[in-house]
């Protein structure tokens, strides 16, 4: 399978309902799910050389997070938060039928993941039965933070590909090394096209807003935050892999050697050469995934 299937869900938020798109690799009637998500201003096509190698052996789902990609902007931008995409998540799961799936997510699809698995359902099962999560912990490094707070949402306009690729290369090195054409096929569903007094060109494909509830963020209230995330991963009982990149920003050596004592008790895989934060593009980084959902 070369390319994914795109499909919809409705979701509830604050002001009605929006839509939530998602890719399907895979057969359809699979019943060994893969939900992959990916980080704050990324989407769902940053998975497809990943599910590519999964789609052989998994249904694979790869969502587009409210606010990006084909998904649905929401009306209200403080809906663009954890909690409420949780929510989405649950949504997707129902529409998929799947009692159980394994989740990949990275950086902001991680702490999703970690929200979806600290849930039970009627019977007090988790709905995730294997937790992988790329490069993220219940303590976010403040220079990370504020590093990534400087440019989420800035309104950029392109007039190539190559020029989108170039700046995007600028504020994304710690994704580690990637050839000129690994780069690009991640760029390019970054983009929309646009035609304006400028000519054609190229923007973000996501809401500019998302950024709002990132940069309201006090430190009374990340400090609330993240005493919450480690009672949600203390919960955990599924199998967790945790990836960091040895150079990374977000996920401190310290928290991710703290989550191998605390809740599941994570096995930690510490990339060398790589920041923020592994593409899970690279031979070895997609052998590590294979070989975890592999496991029973």
């Amino acid at each position: 399978m070369t390319d994914p299937r795109l499909d919809f869900v409705p979701c509830l938020d604050t002001q009605g309902l929006h839509r939530m798109a998602y890719w399907e690799w895979g057969e359809r009637d699979n019943p060994r799910v893969v939900v992959c998500v990916h980080g704050l201003t990324r989407q769902g096509r940053d998975f497809d050389t990943l599910a590519r190698v999964l789609a052989a052996d998994y249904r694979v789902i790869c969502p587009d997070v409210a606010g990006r990609g084909r998904s649905d902007w929401l009306a209200d931008p403080m809906g663009y938060q954890v909690p409420a995409y949780v929510s989405d998540m649950v949504a997707l799961l129902a529409r998929l039928g799947a009692p159980q799936v394994d989740w990949v997510g990275t950086s902001m699809g991680g702490l999703i993941g970690l929200g979806v698995a600290s849930l039970r359902d009627g019977a007090g099962a988790s709905l995730v039965r294997r937790l992988l999560l790329n490069d993220v912990g219940p303590a976010l490094g403040a220079d990370a933070i504020q590093r990534i707070g400087a440019y989420v949402g800035l309104p950029k306009r392109y007039a190539s590909l190559d020029e989108a690729a170039d700046y995007l290369w600028s504020i994304s090195k710690g994704f580690g090394p990637h050839s000129r054409e690994q780069w690009l096929a991640l760029t390019r569903p970054q983009l929309k096209p646009v035609q304006d007094e400028q000519g054609d060109g190229f923007v973000s494909h996501y809401d500019p807003r998302i950024g709002l509830p990132f940069k309201a963020v006090t430190p009374a209230l990340a400090a609330a935050g993240e005493a919450m995330l480690w009672q949600r991963y203390d919960s955990l009982r599924c199998p967790t892999l945790v990836l960091r990149g040895a150079d990374s920003d977000l996920l401190s050596r310290e928290t991710a050697l703290a989550m191998t004592q605390r809740g599941p008790k994570a096995r930690l895989v510490e990339l060398a050469g790589v920041g923020h934060a592994p593409t899970l593009i690279a031979a070895d980084q997609v052998a590590l995934v294979q070989e975890f959902l592999a496991s029973p």
